[in-house]
């Protein structure tokens, strides 16, 4: 039996190191896997790359991490907030070095590094500032632009339930993020509300199978859980 259960969510993450490209899950609050952050900041690890829908917005373990100074580069395509300039003021400090995505575009990377896709075409972003110094294509009169996947040596992913294998379901609109950057990274991480015993999910409701996840850790119902999401 492969059991991928650990103790703690500071156990999970100890193997992170310097300089890691991290995909984390979450849009906004819904999604965001609260403990792994909480415990990556406590952990210590520096000159990171973050992934992520909404950057140092929308939630506040993830905005620690930034305001913490352990974060080099963001790639993201929603990287203010209304109620926080954490970002902002990094950014505009020269601290933090932007990648900014168009949203689809922004999945769909993460998406083709986890399928196996060495590159695709878009339309999105063509002609903008995005484009530049990217390679373009006209294809059936429409044009185009090329976009590389974005994998991660480590996703920090937030599930409803789990069992000890690391088979996933989620909740609601929380799944955002989550399959694709489970896919996408050499080490995915969970935390999960609920481990269940073996054969105590649907099959047919499994969403990302346990071939993707290496690590799970149980939270229970932390504090970014959403009664509606």
């Amino acid at each position: 039996m492969i059991d991928k259960r650990v103790a703690s969510a500071d156990e999970a993450v100890a193997g992170i190191f310097d300089g890691a490209t991290l995909l984390v899950s979450g849009f906004g609050p819904p999604g965001q896997p609260v403990e792994l952050i909480e415990a990556l900041v406590r952990h210590g690890a520096t000159d990171l790359t973050v992934v992520n829908n909404n950057a140092a917005a929308g939630g506040e373990a993830i905005r620690r991490l930034f305001e913490a100074g352990r974060v080099r580069k963001v790639i993201c395509s929603f990287p203010r907030a209304f109620d926080s300039t954490v970002f902002e003021d990094l950014y505009l400090a020269g601290q933090l070095e932007l990648e900014l995505v168009p949203q689809g575009t922004l999945a769909e990377r993460i998406r083709a590094a986890g399928a196996g896709v060495g590159a695709f075409f878009t339309q999105t972003g063509y002609g903008t500032e995005l484009a530049k110094g990217k390679e373009s294509r006209v294809i059936d009169g429409r044009d185009y632009v090329l976009e590389y996947p974005i994998r991660g040596d480590f996703a920090l992913v937030k599930a409803f339930k789990a069992d000890p294998w690391g088979n996933l379901v989620y909740r609601k609109t929380s799944r955002n993020f989550g399959p694709i950057m489970a896919s996408a990274a050499t080490v995915t991480i969970v935390e999960a509300n609920e481990v269940v015993p073996l054969g105590g999910l649907d099959p047919e409701a499994v969403v990302t199978p346990s071939i993707f996840v290496d690590q799970v850790i149980e939270v229970g119902h932390p504090r970014n859980q959403e009664a509606s999401a």
